[in-house]
């Protein structure tokens, strides 16, 4: 049985927010059936996460303050594309900057979209191993403290509601399931 065709078509936009990371717009769309409605959703270049991983099997984690929610969250290194750059290339880019860590190994794990149903972000997830330590270099606006975790205490800190991060839970089953970790 063929599938049905669900593409909704643009029949306008508009540009409801221009801001430095994020756009906000407004589209009119045709739906399959014909009519007309219209759609609300957020512009964003696109992210990378990584999964840093020590010999030891810690894993490189970081706490930072997130303002939309007004709290503090644990979460893997992680940071948005730059226009034109590759994903692993941003990934090496934000894993020094945020930890001072470089990487000599790159494993690409998947991407995944967070947020379908009013956002195109996609973010790429990558594990980063055999680490050498350096200097980090954060931006200006960046605040963030760098610590270490074993990887069943990450996975504990997940289950108790520690850390509530969506991308930083995807990433951790997903270096589970890579690093055969139980």
């Amino acid at each position: 049985m063929k599938p049905f065709d669900l593409t909704e078509t643009c029949v306008s936009s508009e540009t409801l927010i221009q801001g430095n990371l994020l756009h906000v717009k407004r589209d009119s769309v045709r739906l399959p059936n014909g009519n007309l409605s219209q759609r609300e959703y957020v512009m964003h270049p696109g992210a990378v996460l990584i999964i840093p991983l020590l010999p030891d099997g810690s894993l490189v984690m970081e706490r930072q303050f997130r303002y939309p929610l007004h709290q503090t969250f644990i979460e893997f290194p992680a940071g948005k594309i730059d226009a034109g750059e590759d994903p692993l290339e941003t990934g090496k880019r934000e894993l020094l900057e945020e930890t001072g860590y470089t990487a000599n190994n790159w494993q690409f794990l998947t991407l995944f979209h967070p947020c379908i149903g009013y956002s195109n972000e996609v973010i790429h997830i990558f594990l980063a191993h055999d680490l050498t330590l350096g200097i980090s270099k954060l931006d200006e606006d960046e605040h963030l403290e760098i610590f270490t975790m074993r990887f069943s205490e990450a996975m504990e800190a997940m289950s108790s509601g520690n850390i509530t991060d969506g991308k930083t839970m995807i990433a951790l089953f997903l270096a589970q399931k890579y690093l055969g970790k139980k």
